[in-house]
């Protein structure tokens, strides 16, 4: 990546003198900085210029910007710089001639997953792409909850209370769990480690699920209680900790809240696991809460 020292005067934007910082050669590159920037109360802009994609920011905090960036270069994908992608509302014009696209989407959306991210969302489609191909029954089957929960079913099939979760019915399920458990689950992933993120997808989907199990019975599936049990840990993580670097957005939060409590009125056209939502949002809520205090005692 050719990064380039920009020398020319400053000019006005965005109501404040900005000042060109660097010229990049990579357009998501340069949104990404600039997303990060504006989370620091440090207005940023990209422009196209025939050098290549120049940011430019605020003039008084300069040389706060340059080191930023000196920062950023060294690791470009680190999760704060991800996470301020996601909470930023504000999006640029990306320019259909921005070079390399698709493999920049590429690089960011593997940058973002983990192994253990990565490994769900891949068994969660091939699951499935393999139903539609004429197992479903097959795999249904296979993964669905107990018909009958006991000691005995538990032990001879235990991955049964976990493996609704990877199984969906329709391709709106499936894109919308999957889409939510990379970027939570990528994030939760980065920042707190590959344990936490397996500790929260198994304990959210066997609350969710056996909770499910006991109001409706075992025909359910699909991933949208460890999405509630993620959201949950993110709110509460980065509401208790916010040094941690988890966050979600307020309306991002509300949506998902408003859409858990439409779940519970007649104007859904399909069937919702209501229940399984409301539980893995309380588990991930809990496993929040747990992981504060445990660092709490730990450093006192």
């Amino acid at each position: 990546m050719a990064i380039a020292t920009s020398g020319y005067c400053c000019s006005l934007m965005l109501q404040q003198a900005l000042r060109p910082l660097v010229t990049v050669t990579q357009h998501n590159i340069a949104l990404l900085f600039c997303n990060y920037l504006n989370t620091l109360d440090v207005q940023a802009q990209v422009q196209n210029e025939e050098a290549g994609f120049v940011i430019y920011c605020q003039a008084d905090k300069y040389d706060f910007a340059q080191q930023e960036f000196e920062q950023f270069i060294a690791e470009p994908y680190q999760a704060k710089y991800q996470q301020a992608a996601w909470q930023n509302s504000h999006v640029t014009e990306v320019n259909s001639s921005s070079p390399a696209l698709l493999s920049s989407f590429k690089t960011q959306f593997f940058a973002h997953a983990g192994m253990v991210t990565s490994m769900v969302f891949i068994l969660c489609w091939l699951v499935f792409l393999a139903s539609n191909f004429g197992w479903g029954n097959t795999i249904f089957h296979y993964l669905q909850f107990y018909p009958q929960l006991s000691f005995d079913t538990v032990l001879q099939a235990p991955h049964r209370l976990i493996g609704p979760a990877f199984f969906h019915f329709s391709w709106l399920h499936l894109i919308f769990n999957t889409m939510w458990w990379w970027q939570l689950g990528g994030s939760v992933e980065q920042i707190m480690g590959k344990a936490s993120l397996v500790k929260l997808l198994i304990i959210s989907a066997l609350v969710s699920n056996v909770g499910q199990f006991f109001v409706d019975g075992p025909n359910f599936g699909g991933l949208s209680g460890v999405v509630y049990g993620l959201v949950g840990y993110v709110w509460w993580l980065g509401w208790l900790q916010p040094e941690k670097g988890l966050s979600l957005p307020k309306p991002i939060i509300g949506f998902m809240l408003f859409w858990l409590l439409l779940g519970y009125t007649s104007l859904m056209p399909i069937n919702v696991a209501n229940t399984a939502h409301l539980l893995g949002l309380l588990s991930g809520c809990l496993l929040a809460y747990i992981h504060v205090l445990q660092d709490k005692k730990h450093t006192s």
